[in-house]
């Protein structure tokens, strides 16, 4: 049991020691002007695709339930967080208060999305609540499409279908249905990015080694003797669907605010799957290999684009390569002859 505590210490502060010398590193190299404009347009980007993925692990790998909608949540959080920045930005001058509320504001909206999707989906289990959380994520896309969402000294105005809305001297449209937010606040950085994948790793850890993340990994294993020991099954998947929906709307909330326009087609099916590579590749339940995982592909094609249309092949061989690295047999079994020598080589230390 000892072990077994001192591994979970381990991990977690193997993530949280990662990411701040992460930001140390950005840091110096920002201060010092060794960062390129390149690198520096994907930080927020890198950051934000960590906490939906982080979410999403707790979703897939942690709770054992597929959920292909991750990027709806991130749309949700990302357009609510449009929405009250621009109406709170005479009231909120401060930039990163501001950023902090709308940050809040698209989590706990994704998050109420996310509890009433819950209702009916989780009663599904493998491929069908697969299937279904992905129409959902197509529902919202469209809807969000279609939207248009202005603001004048009259309040909010809304239209679906067409845009007819009549707005007030001095208003101003919010969304516009398919060109979706232009004109938005650019407030995010890379400072908020990190902060978010911190607080984002904190309550993914507390749920995961807690009384509630021990049932949810029960309710994974087996369903049927979960229920037999009184968990409530249910509750418990509703909780892990819940979070993850609100870690994908505070993504959403910081990817919208880092840039002037954003269209609702940018979170589409690919989005989502982007996402599960992301988790699949760092590993199911691994909150460190999603961080690492998702910086390298997020980065990788950026750094191709010197290759132009060579760089998504180039891509899509490295995504082969190493996912049939990863799951070789050989390779597993050369990775636990070498835990079994340094486990031997730490116990000799300890004796001598």
């Amino acid at each position: 049991m000892k072990k077994l505590l001192q591994k979970k210490n381990r991990s977690r502060i193997f993530s949280f020691a990662l990411i701040l010398i992460v930001w140390m590193v950005i840091t110096v190299l920002k201060s010092s002007g060794s960062l390129t404009r390149q690198i520096s347009s994907l930080l927020v980007p890198i950051a934000c695709y960590i906490v939906a993925a982080i979410g999403l692990n707790l979703n897939v790998g942690v709770s054992g339930e597929l959920n292909l909608g991750q990027a709806g949540f991130m749309s949700i959080g990302g357009f609510t967080a449009a929405i009250v920045a621009y109406i709170l930005k005479g009231t909120i001058s401060n930039g990163a208060i501001l950023l902090l509320v709308a940050i809040l504001a698209g989590a706990v909206m994704a998050g109420l999305f996310g509890w009433l999707i819950s209702i009916p989906v989780l009663k599904l289990q493998g491929d069908y609540l697969a299937i279904v959380t992905l129409a959902f994520g197509q529902i919202i896309m469209s809807i969000l499409n279609n939207l248009y969402i202005g603001f004048d000294s009259a309040g909010l105005h809304f239209a679906f279908g067409t845009n007819t809305l009549k707005l007030l001297q001095g208003g101003k449209m919010i969304i516009s249905g398919p060109m979706g937010v232009a004109g938005n606040q650019m407030i995010s950085n890379y400072t908020a990015g990190i902060l978010l994948i911190i607080a984002s790793l904190f309550i993914v850890y507390n749920i995961i080694y807690s009384r509630s993340g021990r049932a949810i990994m029960a309710c994974r294993d087996n369903r049927i003797a979960a229920e037999t020991v009184g968990i409530r099954v249910s509750r418990i998947k509703t909780l892990a669907f819940v979070v993850s929906s609100a870690l994908a709307g505070a993504a959403g909330a910081l990817y919208m605010m880092n840039y002037s326009s954003v269209a609702a087609s940018k979170f589409d099916f690919n989005t989502s799957i982007l996402i599960l590579v992301y988790v699949v590749l760092g590993g199911l339940g691994n909150m460190t290999g999603t961080i690492i995982a998702t910086t390298l592909l997020v980065a990788l094609p950026e750094m191709l684009r010197f290759l132009s249309s060579y760089r998504m092949l180039i891509y899509a061989i490295v995504l082969i390569v190493i996912m049939i690295v990863s799951n070789n047999e050989k390779t597993r079994l050369v990775m636990a002859e070498i835990k079994v020598k340094l486990f031997r080589k730490k116990g000799a230390q300890s004796n001598v």
